[in-house]
């Protein structure tokens, strides 16, 4: 077994999520007094599901959509079945020929093979004898898991009915954040939860992405073995739902697993002193789950052909471009993802920095191949004009063999080539674009400003947004690929996941076991690259990456304004949405028509918008001193162009910009006013919401859904707005330590670097690994806001070479090899809880 050494040490928790003195609170209620929904001891599962009904919009809709998930795969095994044992394809393809008594044609029943001869194959085949056995059993285990979620998902329909009072026909007219602020209301009448008075929106989120945060923090990590550098294709990422099923088998609810049920991790694996006896046991375990789906492959590879083979044919056929189109990965949609927030928050928020993303790889075009795929075009496009005009002459051209497969794959041919064709009235601003696409996914490494042109961005970029095609080919390969990453190269991290698991969990009253990274607590996993310098305690191994912490409690406050963080995180709330308005009204003004866009912005607006924010970063155009902004520009100077820019962006695609005429006719009357005395920075973020009652009661529901939108819109665009922020001020942060490093680099080594050889050493995210030669190592590790990835691969820099680095901690840092540093020897087991907050090195 492969050496283990880990830097992670235990992290307390940071807070309680319970108001002061509730802490070990046990809610009694007189037995008369108790409700149906008093007391419901698997909440995870109970929100999970209270969550999906939602989502499919109503009981009636969830029913349709699983007994046509048990129609499905009888329909696929027995169809499968049928075309190889049961079809003559000698007179399907004319071969043989058929004697009619009555007509000489031969119709389609001809071809098939009376009942007693496919019963009689069928029996002599024992691999479709196999596979019958399998599909019948995994048919049978469906259709009892169906029963059962019948009987579950009908208790839920009595809770949306009788607690929530929602009627499941209106059901989708209301938002999730309706849906959870009446649930948190009714928890002082029904007790849900016995271990807390009231519930908060955090609670509820963390019931319901308890595993997917756990995944979350292991991809920003970069604990999950999902990159690799492969001989021809160089650095690649794979991550399908079959090696995601197999992680969250291992991880959360498998046998064996490492949580004894939905909310509490297993005792032994909080304790350090037997970590090692732990490790083996989880690289025992992951090898017999590798060689289970080792042995399964060949019935999964069978199961995932058919599936992709009738799901995609038809669209195929009818849209042939539909495999050149692109969508996010399962990996992107991981990375990009913030703590806590669910999947129809993730998709909203990726769906509107989708047509940008398009565009952005649209881009990129080779002129050879362009060249060549418009002469081809031009060839297949004259046969097909002549095959078509003979059709429309005679249709009995059709007939002639391969006449119409022809047209079909000239067809094709053409679809396929106008793809490599770019558009003509095109424009290549690929800078433009990231920097809108950032305004919508809020998360970028750090090297892809300022290279948004050079195509080693574009294929990294590819590995969060890619074909259709690729899709499909990994999923494919799924089956034969996946065993082996769960032995060779999961196995090998198995010291690292157990150390993650009890260093990064931490249990929350009322909530249970959660991860701490979920708990999105600045003083715990701030970074101070971004904006939380002096207010974490975070070593550079308990820091998430690339701003993930202090981006996940932004989008979490703004997307549920009544939510109360700790005081740590108000304070860094409000210091954000502070600044920003500070910054954003001294980017706005100085013109006439700036002044009177921003009067004319205001008065659309209530006093519960956020007008302050919204108005004045939505009212201005872009400044044109960007394009003439040299490196002795100001900090505040070059943030206000930043934000102006931002603005420009975020006016370009927000639908605000063409609904605004429908928000003038009701904002005033309808959505609620805020308490002033909150403070600036609560003001701003209560603002971004409403209560859900109020939302609701307007005079028709369409009234109420259309204010929910233009509500979530507004918030939406705030978060975009400081996510650009944020990303701007790390940016210049980076450039200031950058400039100071590269001035004391030439005054005491005497050398003649330009700037443009210092600009090289931009500060690279720890999932988009650079390279750096052995010069540069030593001054990229001297900057706090430097990373280089701690994996298995690395990318491409500049001009550079593709290096391979040496092995560093987990979390993409590496500490600078000439120092010798002295630990100190790990505690034992029943000194774990006075650890140090130092880093020790664990042999």
């Amino acid at each position: 077994m492969a050496h283990f050494d880990t830097e992670y040490q235990r992290l307390e928790a940071s807070y309680s999520d319970s108001p002061p003195g509730e802490e070990n609170l046990l809610v009694h209620v007189p037995e008369g007094a108790k409700s149906q929904w008093h007391h419901i001891e698997n909440l995870d599962l109970f929100f999970q599901r209270v969550y999906n009904l939602h989502q499919k919009n109503g009981f009636t809709c969830m029913l349709l959509g699983e007994i046509f998930e048990l129609v499905q795969l009888v329909f696929v095994v027995t169809f499968t079945v049928f075309l190889a044992n049961c079809v003559d394809y000698d007179i399907l393809f004319a071969n043989k020929f058929v004697n009619h008594t009555d007509s000489s044609k031969v119709t389609l029943p001809d071809a098939f093979l009376p009942v007693d001869v496919c019963s009689a194959r069928i029996r002599d085949n024992v691999l479709v004898i196999f596979i019958l056995i399998i599909s019948g059993v995994f048919w049978l285990h469906r259709l009892v898991k169906f029963f059962y979620n019948v009987c579950c998902y009908w208790e839920i329909r009595s809770f949306y009915t009788n607690a929530l009072k929602m009627c499941m026909a209106d059901l989708p007219n209301f938002t999730w954040q309706e849906v959870q602020s009446r649930i948190i209301e009714i928890q002082k009448e029904h007790q849900i939860c016995i271990h807390k008075k009231e519930l908060t929106e955090l609670d509820i989120y963390h019931r319901i992405l308890r595993f997917k945060n756990y995944m979350v923090a292991m991809v920003n990590k970069s604990l999950l073995p999902v990159r690799f550098r492969l001989p021809l294709l160089g650095d690649s990422v794979f991550y399908t739902r079959g090696l995601k099923y197999n992680f969250e088998l291992i991880f959360f609810w498998g046998p064996g697993s490492l949580f004894e049920n939905e909310w509490s991790l297993k005792a032994e694996y909080k304790r350090g002193g037997n970590r090692l006896d732990l490790a083996e046991r989880l690289s025992s375990r992951i090898l017999w789950i590798g060689v289970a789906n080792l042995l399964l492959c060949p019935v999964v590879l069978v199961w995932q052909t058919l599936h992709a083979f009738f799901s995609y044919t038809e669209v195929i056929k009818r849209e042939p471009g539909s495999l050149g189109a692109r969508g996010w990965s399962l990996y992107g949609r991981c990375y990009l993802r913030h703590f806590n927030e669910l999947d129809h928050e993730l998709a909203s928020r990726l769906n509107k920095g989708y047509k940008a993303s398009s565009k952005y790889m649209n881009c990129f075009v080779s002129p050879l191949l362009a060249v060549v795929a418009k002469n081809v075009a031009f060839f297949a496009g004259s046969i097909l004009a002549v095959l078509i005009a003979l059709t429309i002459y005679d249709e009995d051209v059709l007939a002639v063999e391969h006449v119409l497969s022809s047209i079909t794959l000239l067809g094709v041919c053409i679809t396929v080539c106008r793809s490599f064709i770019p558009d003509k009235h095109m424009v290549f601003c690929p800078e433009q674009l990231l920097k809108v696409i950032l305004a919508h996914i809020h998360y970028m490494p750090d090297h892809w400003q300022g290279n948004a042109h050079r195509y080693e961005t574009r294929d990294e970029f590819a590995q969060l947004f890619q074909y259709k095609a690729v899709f499909i080919l990994e999923e494919l390969l799924s089956p034969l690929i996946t065993p082996f990453i769960l032995i060779f190269c999961l196995r090998r991290k198995s010291l690292e996941i157990i150390d993650f698991f009890r260093n990064f969990t931490v249990e929350v009253v009322g909530v249970g076991d959660t991860c701490s990274f979920a708990q999105m607590d600045v003083r715990q996993h701030g970074h101070p690259a971004w904006m939380s310098a002096g207010k974490t305690e975070a070593s550079i191994y308990q820091q998430a990456e690339d701003g993930k912490t202090e981006l996940s409690l932004m989008h979490f406050a703004i997307t549920n304004p009544q939510w109360q963080p700790p005081r740590e995180s108000t304070h860094f709330i409000s210091q954000l949405k502070e600044k920003v308005h500070r910054e954003a009204t001294a980017g706005q003004q100085g013109t006439v028509s700036e002044a009177h866009a921003l009067a004319s912005t205001h008065s659309l607006q209530s006093e519960s918008e956020p007008r302050s924010l919204i108005a004045n970063l939505l009212a201005g155009p872009p400044s044109l001193a960007s394009l003439h902004l040299g490196r002795e520009a100001s900090l505040i100077n070059h943030l206000s162009i930043g934000m102006s820019e931002g603005a420009s962006v975020l006016r370009s695609l927000s639908p605000l910009s063409t609904s605004v005429h429908l928000r003038h006719s009701y904002t005033t009357t309808r959505l609620p006013r805020t308490d002033h005395a909150a403070g600036p920075g609560a003001h701003a973020m209560a603002g971004s919401g409403t209560d859900a009652h109020t939302v609701s009661s307007g005079s028709s529901a369409w009234e109420g859904q259309l204010t929910s939108m233009v509500l979530s819109e507004y918030a939406s665009t705030e978060m975009s707005i400081h996510a650009l922020y944020m990303h701007e001020l790390h940016k210049q942060q980076s450039h200031g330590e950058l400039s100071r490093h590269t001035w004391h680099r030439q005054e005491s080594d005497e050398s003649d670097h330009d700037d443009a050889e210092a600009a090289r050493h931009l500060p690279r995210s720890s999932t988009f690994p650079c390279t750096a030669t052995p010069n540069q190592e030593g001054a990229a590790l001297q900057s706090s806001s430097q990373r280089r990835y701690g994996g298995t691969t690395d990318t491409l820099c500049g001009s550079h070479q593709l290096q391979r680095t040496p092995r560093v901690p987990m979390g993409g840092w590496s500490e600078a090899p000439p120092v010798s540093r002295h630990h100190d020897p790990v505690p034992e087991e029943e000194l774990e809880d006075k650890l140090p907050p130092q880093i020790h090195k664990v042999t």
